[in-house]
């Protein structure tokens, strides 16, 4: 047992305490190493160029400045090491780059800003890399989804509703369904890059700076966008982090349905989907076993993703509307394995779907059981034989309980029999063999978003121009950001040479 005195003595008399630095300063520093030091030399070099610029800065003191960040930068990560007289990364750089160029013209790369703009614009710089790397493998997974679409637009199988056989679709029509989906959360996700690629930067503390700066500047050399231009909003929004979070959330509580239901097309019971060599695992103990453990797995992360942007939601929930940095320390970690276990779960999931082969001929039987094609029965007696949709759905469901009490499916009725039942309606044998056929019920479906062949794939047709679009956009995004780094070094190199 530790006793008062003995515990107040080992934590030290002044900050941090102990405790404090183990179970805080630390963790948080490592997190920052790994995640903030590359976004932390990029705000650096573009403020001290935009500070030149401005002649907030002399030329001199410019190139000495560049030339050590640039010194800073070849630093081998294992030697950047938590050190207790430096409160976090932020000191430790300064203090590095004093010990390179001078404590005083060290001190001059913070004129005109705080560690709050600095902070809320390696955020969003970080995190507008994990939005992007997120939509690049989304968009992957769309391929995937409309390949395989594409090569089954006329492969019959079940559709289920309150998990029962249904109807029966194709398995093109699903997939598009599905790429649909996933389409709708690459929405999500393009609209909180937008709202993360806005500069804080300039705001300094929160009520920006008597220093004649250009915010606009430094929103250019980075790449943002645009400004966050109330200076106290730039510094108390926690709007693109909510925004981020909530579009990983989206994504994977879509993508774990779905990918709940391919489970359940992979089991041996059900049969429809087979997952390729690579993703499956023989049991241990069984050899006879396909473990589907890259969708096993790719469901859990999923969930796990989901928690984590949670986490960052929950945490960032009555923070006061203020400086949010000393909280994002703890939150921003949360959010990035989000970003990273999404990437995963969209990186296996293409890999599947890619590679999954179908069942055909027993995914045709499947969409002949259970009775599925006999909304047509009420169909035709309602287009074809004058009957009211609420009779002819009476007669279809007495056709449906006395097929389940004889254990027939409808196929294996004959016309008269059936004609029998419903006193005063003949069908033809044509006719009933028609509604029996799950490939006629799916070609009278070819209205607008039907599962017809020929509908599926209009639809997937122009679902490649989107997806086309989509590859573009992230295409010229990447370009842009480039061309602003690009920019950034142009201009450091031209302050060093001079």
């Amino acid at each position: 047992m530790v006793k008062r005195d003995a515990f107040i003595k080992s934590e030290g008399c002044t900050f941090p305490g102990c405790t404090y630095v183990e179970t805080l300063l630390k963790p948080v520093f490592n997190d920052q190493k790994e995640n903030l030091f590359e976004a932390m030399m990029a705000l650096h070099k573009a403020h001290v160029v935009m500070l030149n610029e401005n002649d907030l800065l002399a030329k001199k003191d410019t190139k000495t400045i560049l030339l050590g960040l640039k010194e800073l930068n070849k630093m081998n990560m294992d030697q950047l090491k938590y050190d207790p007289d430096y409160e976090d990364l932020f000191f430790l750089v300064e203090a590095k780059l004093g010990s390179l160029i001078g404590d005083e013209l060290a001190g001059k790369i913070h004129i005109a800003r705080s560690r709050n703009d600095l902070g809320e614009g390696m955020y969003r710089f970080v995190i507008r890399n994990h939005l992007l790397s997120l939509i690049a493998d989304t968009n992957l997974l769309c391929e995937a989804l409309l390949e395989q679409a594409e090569e089954h637009s006329e492969t019959i199988m079940p559709a289920h509703t309150h998990t029962q056989p249904a109807q029966p679709t194709t398995l093109g029509h699903y997939l598009t369904a599905i790429f649909d989906n996933v389409q709708g959360d690459l929405g999500r996700l393009w609209h909180a890059y937008e709202t993360v690629n806005q500069s804080p930067l300039g705001a300094a503390a929160i009520t920006t700076t008597s220093f004649s700066i250009s915010r606009e500047r430094l929103a250019e050399l980075l790449g943002y966008k645009g400004l966050v231009e109330n200076s106290y909003n730039a510094i108390a929004t926690g709007d693109y982090l909510l925004s981020s979070a909530q579009s990983i959330i989206s994504l994977m509580v879509n993508t774990g349905r779905w990918i709940q239901e391919f489970l359940r097309f992979a089991s041996k019971e059900v049969g429809l989907l087979k997952v390729a060599d690579p993703y499956v695992q023989i049991s241990s103990i069984m050899p006879q076993k396909r473990n589907p453990v890259s969708i096993e797995h790719s469901r859990a992360l999923a969930s796990s993703s989901m928690g984590e942007a949670m986490t960052a939601i929950q945490m960032l929930h009555n923070t006061p509307y203020g400086d949010i940095v000393d909280t994002e320390d703890d939150m921003q970690p949360h959010l990035y394995n989000s970003f990273k276990k999404a990437s995963r779960v969209m990186r296996l999931m293409h890999a599947v779907i890619r590679t999954m082969s179908i069942d055909h001929e027993h995914a045709a039987n499947e969409a002949k059981k259970n009775l599925i094609t006999i909304t047509e029965l009420a169909d035709v007696l309602t287009r074809d034989h004058g009957m009211s949709f609420r009779m002819a759905h009476q007669k279809a469901s007495q056709i449906a309980k006395l097929s389940l009490k004889k254990d027939k499916e409808l196929y294996e009725w004959e016309a008269e029999e059936i004609n029998h039942v419903l006193s005063g309606v003949k069908l033809t044998g044509k006719e009933w063999q028609a509604i029996a056929d799950p490939k006629v019920f799916i070609e009278r479906r070819s209205i607008c978003g039907g599962p017809c062949p020929s509908e599926v794939r209009r639809m997937i047709n122009n679902r490649k121009k989107v997806l086309k679009r989509e590859e573009e956009k992230y295409q010229q995004v990447q370009c842009e950001l480039k061309a602003a780094n690009n920019e950034l070094e142009k201009q450091v190199n031209i302050l060093i040479q001079n």
